[in-house]
């Protein structure tokens, strides 16, 4: 592999991603080691030299206070030994869900994580990120961002896959989502309404519509975590399509499965649960290595010729496919 070629380093239990993107991309995959000390600090070496490469660091956040400092630790050192940029590749982006102060004196994680990224990496490349409040990562993130967007895969997936689906969307924000994910299965789409009462508890409702009962409800969402908005539209499709409550399919983006969450849907009645590999996981079944290996192939080569406000017009370009 040539020495100027792109150079990706993986964090532990991102190798497999990684692989796949360095083979899509015709990029390197470098030699790291990641361990813990006696005391627990974290001990980082770059057996492969980065100076004067193009630098990405692919760590997908689930389960993130283990893995958030490895991470800027790594792109730090590629920095501080020569890179000629430095990017980080999460294809799973955590601590978004608090982008706000709900309550006096809370951290507004989102906006402290994006500074501590920001502080490192030049680059930041994520998939479908938990934006509410925040409409674009270019908002909080000093550093061009990119959120891209699968809906399109798992649309592609649903028609390949789902006898005449009915897509179903699990709350007013995600409609503008669900309609996209419909279009590309050539499929009708409905939106829940769902009202959280506190972390794990929420209740939804399905609006009146004309009646599609020879479909199969397909459930689509960002996140799945404990599964409990899943799980409760399960139990409200059953009662609107009860002649097809043994074919329903849940569909996520980012599989972060609580225990139990998984098969608490199956026993919810969904008839298979399917998501994509932002985060390693048994239901894996939607590869999304291409859209992300065509992003960061567009990321290098911004990098290498366009000025910093130019490139964060690619990142929001990425974000207003949704927006």
């Amino acid at each position: 592999m040539s020495t100027s070629s792109p150079l990706l380093f993986a964090l532990p239990e991102n190798q497999v991603m990684t692989e796949r993107l360095a083979l899509a991309i015709g990029a390197e995959v470098g030699e790291l080691s990641v361990r813990s000390f006696p005391d627990a600090e974290t001990y980082v070496r770059l057996k492969t030299d980065p100076k004067d490469r193009d630098v990405a660091v692919v760590c997908t956040l689930a389960e993130p206070n283990e893995k958030v400092l490895p991470l800027l630790f790594v792109v730090g050192a590629a920095r501080a030994q020569g890179a000629r940029s430095t990017g980080v590749v999460a294809p799973y982006l955590c601590y978004m869900r608090q982008d706000t102060q709900f309550h006096p004196g809370e951290a507004v994680t989102a906006r402290i994580l994006a500074d501590l990224i920001s502080l490192e990496a030049q680059w930041l490349l994520t998939i479908d990120p938990h934006l509410h409040r925040i409409s674009r990562l270019s908002e909080i993130y000093k550093i061009p961002a990119t959120a891209l967007h699968v809906a399109e895969a798992i649309g592609s997936w649903i028609r390949a896959h789902v006898p005449q689906p009915l897509i179903i969307g699990p709350d007013e924000e995600s409609r503008q989502w669900a309609r996209l994910v419909a279009t590309t299965a050539n499929a009708p789409f409905i939106v829940l309404r769902k009202e959280r009462q506190n972390d794990t508890h929420v209740v939804v409702t399905l609006p009146d519509t004309p009646s599609e009962e020879w479909r199969t409800p397909v459930l689509v969402d960002d996140i799945i975590s404990t599964g409990r908005t899943m799980i409760a539209a399960l139990v409200q499709t059953q009662k609107r399509f009860p002649t097809t409550r043994a074919s329903a399919v849940c569909i996520g983006v980012h599989a972060l499965f609580t225990a139990g969450a998984h098969d608490a849907m199956l026993a919810a009645g969904a008839a298979r649960v399917v998501t994509t590999n932002t985060i390693p996981h048994f239901s894996n079944g939607i590869d999304i290595t291409d859209p992300l290996a065509s992003a960061l192939r567009r990321q290098w080569t911004a990098t290498g010729t366009t000025d910093r406000a130019e490139l964060q017009a690619v990142g929001d370009a990425e974000t207003r496919v949704q927006a």
